[in-house]
């Protein structure tokens, strides 16, 4: 089926290259953390960041609002600013935390990024995402979820504000958390 130039609308160009710009956004984000490039992705980030990750629950039908712990009220995964993952990739890189040494090899996919809503200069994105880790010689974890991010332009560049990642198990299989998604 053809698309007639003339029945695209400036806004649907306009939003379908938002949409790409902050896919490419994801991407480098996700290379410069498989590549170990902390530094980077920590300047991805807003000083007024907010990095939160609920647990999940096994709920019944019609009671999906229950699924995820509420946001500050109860625990969570992690709920973190831009300080304590500033600390978080300062003791990964001293060499001498537990779970990091020797380094996880980590690969993480971005997959089904849509644009939720748009606000001046802030985005709100949802997207899926596949991590992979493998660490010594047998110890495999892989993390599936969703992601809520708000991303802000500083700047003239994207910048992550809120995160919201909803791991697709309520159960933690892996070891310890020390992958950031």
């Amino acid at each position: 089926m053809a698309i007639d130039p003339a029945a695209v609308s400036q806004e649907q160009i306009a939003l379908a290259l938002l949409g790409r710009e902050i896919e490419q956004f994801l991407y480098h984000e996700a290379e410069l953390l498989d590549q170990r490039r902390f530094d980077e992705w920590l300047d991805l980030l807003t000083d007024d960041l907010r990095y939160w990750m609920p647990m999940q629950r096994n709920v019944r039908f019609g009671e999906q609002e229950r699924e995820h712990t509420r946001e500050r009220k109860e625990i969570s995964w992690f709920d973190e600013g831009k300080e304590t993952l500033v600390q978080r990739v300062r003791q990964i890189k001293t060499g001498v935390h537990w779970a990091e040494e020797p380094l996880s090899r980590v690969c993480h996919m971005v997959s089904n990024v849509q644009v939720l809503k748009i606000e001046s200069d802030e985005v709100t994105v949802k997207s899926r995402f596949l991590v992979y880790r493998n660490r010594l010689q047998d110890e495999t974890d892989i993390f599936v979820g969703k992601r809520e991010d708000v991303l802000r332009r500083v700047d003239g560049q994207w910048r992550i504000r809120r995160r919201a990642i909803f791991l697709d198990q309520n159960v933690l299989m892996a070891k310890n958390l020390t992958v950031f998604f």
